[in-house]
């Protein structure tokens, strides 16, 4: 073999050129649609007729829910202060204060039958759960297994207790646990509240551990929110797993129970509530709710709102463009001069 044989061999295996394919050279076929007025109009209609009911009945089961929202936390603290500032500075005082007497009493009236299961729920405004330290104030690995208790760094700056032990569960979203209660009673008959299942099933089989219990937990001079049962793992307080889960916008709802027997119409509610939580110091605001749901979950207007809207500009714009294609007609082009449709040998 001649040494020129082996020049070529050599720079051939050298080479870098891609092998030709129909991949590369993007020669496979595809689904180029023509969109001619048929098409276009077709598809405006199409979208049209089918948005259009699926917001009508959206509404309906919207307005189908039976729905009870209450404020409380302006109600159920009392200041006699005339100046705003010296008022919020009261209210603070007030619930920070652990002598206080923090029960309040509220009666509500069923405006529909309610149906069983009735949600209950706390609602809280301008409470950012989003804060990016606030959020990153936890510890994932200490919640699953007791042999990471140590692995608090993320959780500053509710990390460890005055003596230096970790706190369990370490971090600002466990501390600032919602501890408001509520007790429901009709005609002195108290309506029981059931607390479990509350919890997303994931979070109560795998994100919290069956092995991990409360240690050191609001045992420090800065009390945040409610209290832990030592005794009780973690995946079995279900009030903490729904806290954590922390919400993506300033005003929010978490579930705290449900009820499972009806309520009739015009049913006087009596609702004794423990105000502990501290919403004071930040201007934030409290709502308890009680909701029935549908196939569309809770009370939701805009999604139905939503559905019409698009619906019917899509059949506007469908009917705009009958009017302009037979008014003003102009004929389509031949689609084998389209770039696609030419033979790629020729160019």
């Amino acid at each position: 073999m001649s040494s020129g044989d082996g020049v070529s061999q050599s720079s051939s295996k050298k080479s870098k050129k891609p092998r030709y394919s129909r991949f590369t050279q993007q020669e496979l076929p595809a689904c180029k649609p023509i969109l001619t007025p048929g098409l276009v109009i077709s598809t405006f209609i199409f979208i049209g007729i089918t948005f259009i009911p699926i917001g009508l009945s959206s509404l309906s089961a919207s307005d189908a829910v039976v729905e009870i929202v209450h404020r409380y936390d302006e109600v159920c603290i009392s200041s006699n202060a005339n100046d705003d500032e010296a008022a919020h500075f009261a209210r603070i005082g007030y619930i920070q204060d652990d002598r206080t007497n923090k029960t309040c009493t509220r009666t509500l009236n069923v405006p529909k039958k309610m149906k069983q299961p009735i949600f209950v729920y706390y609602q809280l405004d301008d409470f950012y759960q989003n804060h990016r330290r606030y959020v990153k104030s936890r510890s994932d690995e200490q919640y699953k297994s007791p042999e990471n208790e140590q692995k608090t760094k993320t959780c500053e700056p509710e990390a460890f207790n005055d003596d230096r032990k970790p706190i369990v569960p370490c971090g600002l979203v466990a501390w600032s646990l919602f501890n408001d209660t509520y007790t429901i009673s009709i005609n002195g008959n108290t309506i029981p509240i059931n607390k479990k299942d509350i919890a997303w099933r994931s979070d109560r089989t795998h994100k919290f551990g069956s092995n991990v219990y409360p240690k050191n937990f609001q045992t420090r001079g800065l009390i945040g929110g409610a209290k832990l049962n030592e005794s009780i793992p973690l995946s079995e307080q279900e009030d903490l797993l729904v806290w954590m889960r922390t919400a993506a916008l300033p005003n929010f709802r978490k579930l705290y129970g449900r009820i499972e027997t009806d309520l009739e119409a015009n049913d006087k509610i009596t609702v004794v509530i423990q105000n502990n939580y501290n919403t004071y110091s930040f201007d934030g605001k409290k709502n308890l709710v009680i909701s029935t749901t549908t196939w569309i979950g809770g009370k939701n207007d805009f999604l139905g709102k939503i559905y019409i809207t698009v619906g019917g500009i899509c059949l506007f714009l469908a009917i705009a463009f009958i009017l302009v294609y037979l008014l003003k007609p102009r004929p389509l082009g031949d689609p084998a001069y389209l770039s696609w449709n030419k033979d790629p040998a020729s160019y």
